[in-house]
């Protein structure tokens, strides 16, 4: 089983820029996106045997999430429960009869870290609601989460120390997931590897000079350990800041 993710920072300007074409070479059983930046009915995505699954944002141009499936799910949730954390369109989660599939956006921090309060809260409610959604099955999440957990994450860890996405106390939300038995997929894999980013900046000609950040994920629940096949960051695809990262599992 093939699973993709990517975040397609804005998916009208991605589909003009590979994406149709990526999406149908990949031949996931499931890609998930996140960023979409669109409300519903601003785009229609012709997806031959795939069903679609959209989680918009409230705000116009911002956020959102959708997942595209091979195989109908047993039920869809839209959010994590709470109102607050729920109206930027960054979760989607679908049943399976052995595991439940999740995309997750998860939110920036910002310049100065003006939004950490914020995303400490969430970061507790969605690591809540997903050891309650696991109390049931399995659990596989993919996405953004905007944090390089260690410093062979990132190009650069001395001087961004401080800044949205390495700062301590993202770190430690990163570090709490795998605590509570999550497995970082690529590190299982590849517990050594540097200079595997998944997240340049467009400035400075980051993405040419491979300076970049390892922040889009999938982990997996320790159920799961045995199922894992391989793992991947897909850096030679182009149309976003992002690229897109896979998983392969048994069965």
């Amino acid at each position: 089983m093939k699973l993709i993710s990517w975040n397609v920072n804005g998916l009208r300007a991605c589909l003009q820029k590979g994406f149709p074409d990526y999406f149908k070479a990949a031949d996931a059983d499931i890609f998930c996106i996140q960023e979409s930046k669109l409300q519903e009915g601003q785009v229609a995505l012709d997806l031959p045997g795939y069903h679609q699954y959209w989680n918009y944002a409230q705000k116009k141009g911002y956020s959102g999430t959708a997942i595209f499936t091979k195989k109908e799910p047993l039920s869809v949730q839209y959010g994590i429960g709470v109102p607050e954390h729920d109206q930027e369109g960054r979760v989607i989660a679908l049943e399976y009869d052995d595991f439940h599939m999740v995309t997750v956006y998860t939110p920036n921090s910002q310049d100065g870290l003006a939004r950490l309060p914020y995303r400490m809260q969430w970061e507790q409610a969605f690591l809540t609601w997903l050891k309650k959604l696991e109390q049931t099955k399995p659990v596989i999440f993919c996405g953004d989460l905007n944090v390089a957990h260690k410093e062979i994450d990132l190009k650069n860890p001395k001087t961004n120390r401080k800044n949205a996405g390495f700062s301590d106390e993202e770190r430690a939300c990163f570090q709490n997931l795998l605590d509570a038995g999550f497995i970082d997929t690529f590190r299982y894999f590849y517990p050594d590897a540097a200079g595997m980013y998944s997240w340049w900046s467009y400035r400075f000609s980051a993405r040419a000079k491979n300076a970049g950040w390892r922040i889009d994920y999938f982990l997996v629940s320790e159920a799961l350990k045995d199922r894992l096949e391989s793992a991947a960051i897909r850096s030679e695809i182009m149309g976003s800041d992002h690229c897109p990262v896979e998983l392969s599992l048994r069965g």
